[in-house]
């Protein structure tokens, strides 16, 4: 699934991947394994941050990769709990 950028927003169109978290990080951030086998760390919207949702080390996700910075993506769903 695939995104435009909005006008006025920077960047092209972002990537929804699937992936597993790796590792917990501070400040909200992840590291999440696409199965490509390319790391990239992503964060939590502001929305899941206020609705709480708990991410453990072995969770699938849903990833949004950013369109400027492939290293960088914004965890968009949970798929499945460990």
């Amino acid at each position: 699934m695939a995104r435009q950028a909005k006008a006025g927003e920077p960047g092209g169109v972002e990537r929804s991947l699937e992936g597993m978290v790796m590792e917990l990080l501070p400040s909200a951030l992840v590291r999440v394994r696409l199965e490509g086998e390319h790391d990239i760390v992503a964060h939590l919207p502001a929305a899941q941050r206020a609705n709480f949702m708990r991410l453990r080390v072995g969770d699938r996700v849903t990833v949004a990769v950013s369109a400027t910075d492939r290293t960088r993506g914004r965890v968009l769903e949970l798929l499945s709990k460990s």
